[in-house]
């Protein structure tokens, strides 16, 4: 279903506005973005400027060239006078079952690497049992992970993980950048953004030493080093699908796969049966 305020926006924009404001998102000429979806220049300026109707396989192969976001190619087929194309199933719903046993997979996976399940507005939906090693070794609260927890909130607001980081500046800044650009165009996450601390300006000079921002942990144990990586789902079709990713952070040393590892176990021996 479309948002309110992208109704608003779909009954001021026609659908070749919204084609011309795509396409220079990307930085494409004409010329460029119709040889890239297959098409004459002159067709897509004049669906441009209005001069001609798309038909919907066009919008398909001009908005797929684009890599535009799911949610915007409804909007646009919305404009175009077309039913929106693509569904957001509930994360529980059946037709949704081989993502959820994917996502299962990866993060079993990836133990003793604690590894999360993110939504749009970084929301925790799952989380394996490193992660809950890893709270568990911190002392934050284990209850979180059950009952879901967000991401920024736990790295911005106090009493979270943020608390724990060394380069808690560091990592504050990058989550709060990397939020603010997809709050850019979702406005529930903008809304959600503006009720956490804003982390500052950051005064720190960036590592360059090291290829990659390692997320840096105090631990009873020492501290913790970790790289950051992401996984999504390639080529999705429900706009659902496309909001999820698995941040996965990967231990940087070896006294950190130790600890990791050592900490799983003694969780996994803990538990019933």
């Amino acid at each position: 279903m479309l948002e309110s305020h992208e109704s608003a926006a779909v009954g001021s924009l026609s659908v070749g506005m919204l084609l011309r404001e795509l396409r220079q998102q990307a930085r494409l000429s004409q010329l460029e973005l119709a040889l890239q979806a297959g098409m004459s220049q002159r067709h897509l300026s004049c669906v441009e400027t209005g001069r001609a109707h798309p038909s919907a396989g066009l919008l398909h192969s001009v908005l797929g060239t684009l890599d535009t976001p799911l949610q915007t190619r409804n909007r646009v087929f919305l404009a175009a006078g077309y039913a929106p194309r693509y569904a957001a199933l509930a994360l529980n719903d059946p037709g949704l079952e081989p993502v959820r046993t994917a996502l299962m997979h990866l993060l079993k996976a990836n133990n003793p690497a604690p590894a999360i399940v993110i939504d749009s507005h970084w929301q925790v939906l799952a989380a394996n049992r490193a992660t809950t090693a890893l709270f568990q070794l911190l002392g934050l609260p284990l209850d979180a992970i059950e009952q879901g927890f967000n991401l920024l909130a736990t790295l911005l607001a106090p009493g979270g993980f943020g608390d724990c980081l060394i380069n808690a500046e560091e990592i504050r800044q990058v989550a709060w950048q990397r939020a603010a650009r997809e709050a850019a165009v979702d406005p529930g996450l903008a809304t959600w953004l503006a009720s956490l601390p804003f982390p500052g300006e950051s005064v720190a000079t960036p590592d360059l030493a090291t290829p990659l921002l390692l997320t840096r942990v105090r631990s009873p144990l020492g501290e913790l080093r970790f790289l950051s990586t992401f996984t999504t789902f390639g080529m999705p079709q429900d706009i659902t699908v496309a909001s999820l990713r698995i941040e996965h952070l990967i231990p940087a040393d070896e006294s950190t796969w130790q600890a990791l590892t050592e900490a799983c176990e003694g969780l996994a021996a803990s538990e019933p049966g």
